[in-house]
Formats: C-alpha cells, structure tokens, sequence
C-alpha cells in the first residue's frame, strides 16, 4: 500500500496538478509551468545526462533524436543503433523505468533519416475508489514514436523535421469525477537547425564550434477524457546551445557546452480569493484572474504567450529559464569522461543538480553511464542512473570513405 500511495503521489504531482500559484515559507510565489506527458523532457540517455542534460550543440551521435535531430547530418557514421535504460524516481519507487531505442542512417553526405521510440512506465498502481477500496491494479504507461529528416542547407548548417505520435495510458480507464477516463493521444513535430564549423587555432590541432536551436513538442493539448476534464498543453520547449571542442593534439579533446531552455507553455496565473482563501468564480463559472493570463488559449498563442504572461512579471520570466553547462573530455576517442550542471529555479521545479559520466568506446560498440547529484537534500532525482549501449557502422563504400576523410 506504502509503494501504490508513492506511485500515485508521483503521477498527481506530474500529471494532474492544476498549477495554482502557492507560497513558501519566505513569502514567494511557486509557480511552476504543468504540462502532460513531461516524460518527453527527461534526457534518455548517458552522455547528455552526464554533461547536465545538454544535447543541442553537442557533436553528433545516436541519440540526437532526443535533443537536435540536426545534428544526424554531420555524423560522420553511415549508420548506427543506440539503447538507453534509466531506474527513474528510484528515491521513491522501485519499478519505474524509462527506455530509449534509437536508430539512423546517413543517406548522403548530406542527408540523414532516424527515428527513435520511447517508453516510459509506471510500474504497478492499485487503484482505489473514494472509499479506499481497491478496485484493480494496473501498469500506467506512455510511450512516443516519431521520424526525423535531416539535411544539410550548407557545409556548416543542417535543419531537420520530426513528426511525432505520443501515447499516454494512466488511469486504464478508471472514472475520475463521474466520467471514464480514456488513454490521451496526441500529434507533435521538432524543427531544429545546426552549425557545425571547423577552423585552426595556433598550437591546436584542429578546434570546431558548433551552435544548435530546437523548438521541441509542438502538437496539439491532450486529454484523458471526451467529457469535460481539463485538455493540457504538451511540453513544447525552446533550446538554444553552443559548444567548442579542442583537439589539442589528435589525442586528447576537450569540449565545453552551454545551454539554455524554456517551455512554451503558458503560465498559470493568479486566481482572486475571498476573505477564506477560496478562489473567485465569475458568472460563467470561471474563475477570476488577479494576475496574469488565461492560459486557455490555442497552442500558437499559448506559445507567443508564454514570454510575457507570468504573474510575477519580467523578474518571473526569468526564472522560467533553465540553463545548463557541461564539459566532456575524450582520450584518443576511445576513453571519455563528463561533467555537468544543470539549473531551473526552485520556484519553477526546483531540478538542481551536478552530474558526471563516462564512456568507452571499441570498434563499432560503445559504453555511457552517468550518476545524477542533487544539490538539494531529499530530491526525488537524486542518485539517478543511466546506461547507454551505442552501435555506430562507418561506411564500407571506398568512394564514402575517401569523401569522409577528406572532410575530416
């Protein structure tokens, strides 16, 4: 009973909460943006997770999907396979899990085609009806399936497509407030662009910038019911990113990143209250608004929206800026080692954390794990494991491989 209680405590906080702004003890607003399906902002995979969840100006590899399908343009394999395994929430739960398949293939010089699945489950949950009797017990889960096109527009810039189907089965139909409940579905696409440049630096040999922007999970609201039950915005998100790698001597690599992003949805505003506390309704049932937006609006103007709507002004807009750095440090592209930072402020989720990583590479296989330190005590992420298991194929073509050297 302790285990369902703690799984079911996990899916209200991220799947149900209505985001009606509350107060901490040092009198500020928490005010945190609630979407559905957010299992599609967890990072899947290792070297990311290792350098504080950054991916979209990192170089190319198989799980670009996840961050910059831009990137798939510049991979300098022809094709390659990549699984991710992560224990999720394990502070609280023990049979929650997220899984990452990814698979690409560089058709061209050019152009690049992938595609990725991912799964994330719940575990076991009993469901109970309002007078806690049990009424069945369930496996909740979601997953999300999409296609990726890239191509290059230039040598240096790449900009890619991603269709997206999203599927997310949480209550099995279990009735909330007198209506069936249904699995939500929903459709969403990434646009992405990349820049890749090489250039000499003195005593180096050889150093590439490299810059990345991706808006991520633009669809449309998902419900969980056909009656009245409230539709919510999916995780739409805007990431912008820059990195440098040094190659000092053929050797030994080194390469710093930065990060910023933001969601694109809108920010629950605040509600008027009476003299008791309650929340203010007007004639037509809805509630008033003190400060802020109505945030039930179309996805286009919930995404233009969420730049200037916050309650709290320009000061609150900031702190709905997540940023994140990492560095990654690679010996003779065999050995690597990562150092991350990730940051969201404690009034808009509250994920603060340093992680680290490393990987081995041998032929065509390759070996990531990363382990997630919270920085504060007691968090729900703390200690979170990844593993990742890559398979990259260089071409087998002497004509590919000459015009691959050429430009490496």
């Amino acid at each position: 009973m302790k285990k369902a209680a703690s799984i079911l405590s996990v899916m209200i906080l991220l799947f149900t909460m209505q985001g009606y702004a509350q107060t901490n003890s040092l009198g500020q607003d928490i005010n945190a943006i609630t979407t559905a399906v957010p299992f599609l902002s967890i990072a899947p995979d290792s070297r990311a997770g290792a350098m504080g969840d950054i991916g979209c100006a990192t170089s190319s590899d198989g799980n670009s999907q996840s961050y910059n399908p831009a990137k798939y343009a510049f991979n300098k394999n022809k094709f390659g396979f990549s699984i991710s395994y992560s224990p999720w929430l394990r502070n609280l739960v023990n049979d929650i899990n997220l899984a990452y398949l990814t698979g690409y293939w560089r058709i061209t010089d050019m152009d690049a085609i992938a595609m990725s699945l991912r799964y994330f489950s719940l575990g076991n949950i009993e469901f109970m009806d309002p007078n806690g009797e049990w009424i069945s017990t369930q496996k909740p889960n979601e997953f999300a399936i999409d296609f990726t096109y890239s191509r290059k527009l230039i040598d240096q810039l790449s900009i890619a497509i991603t269709p997206r189907f999203i599927y997310s089965n949480l209550t099995a139909g279990q009735f909330v407030g007198g209506e069936e409940t249904k699995a939500g579905l929903a459709g969403a696409a990434d646009i992405s662009l990349f820049y890749e440049q090489d250039f000499k630096v003195k005593k180096m040999n050889n150093s590439t910038l490299r810059a990345g922007l991706c808006i991520s999970n633009i669809g449309n609201k998902m419900s969980y019911s056909s009656g009245t039950l409230r539709r919510d915005f999916l995780p739409t998100n805007l990431k912008l990113g820059i990195g440098y790698e040094m190659d000092f001597d053929g050797y030994n690599k080194l390469t710093v990143n930065g990060e910023i992003n933001k969601l694109l949805v809108p920010t629950n505003p605040i509600y008027q209250t009476d003299s008791m506390g309650h929340i203010v309704y007007n004639e037509a049932g809805d509630p008033v608004i003190a400060y802020g937006m109505n945030p039930d609006v179309s996805v286009p103007q919930g995404m233009i929206q969420s730049f200037y709507d916050a309650p709290g002004g320009f000061r609150e807009e900031l702190r709905e800026v997540m940023f994140a750095v990492g560095a990654e440090y690679s010996y003779r592209d065999l050995f690597f080692f990562r150092l991350g930072f990730f940051h969201e402020s404690q009034y808009k989720g509250n994920r603060e954390f340093v992680s680290i990583g490393a990987g081995l590479k041998y032929t065509v296989f390759g070996f990531d794990v990363s382990y997630l330190i919270a920085t504060r005590q007691y968090h729900p992420l703390a200690n979170t494991l990844r593993f990742t298991l890559n398979l990259d194929f260089v071409s087998t073509n002497k004509n590919e491989i000459k015009q691959q050297n050429r430009f490496n």
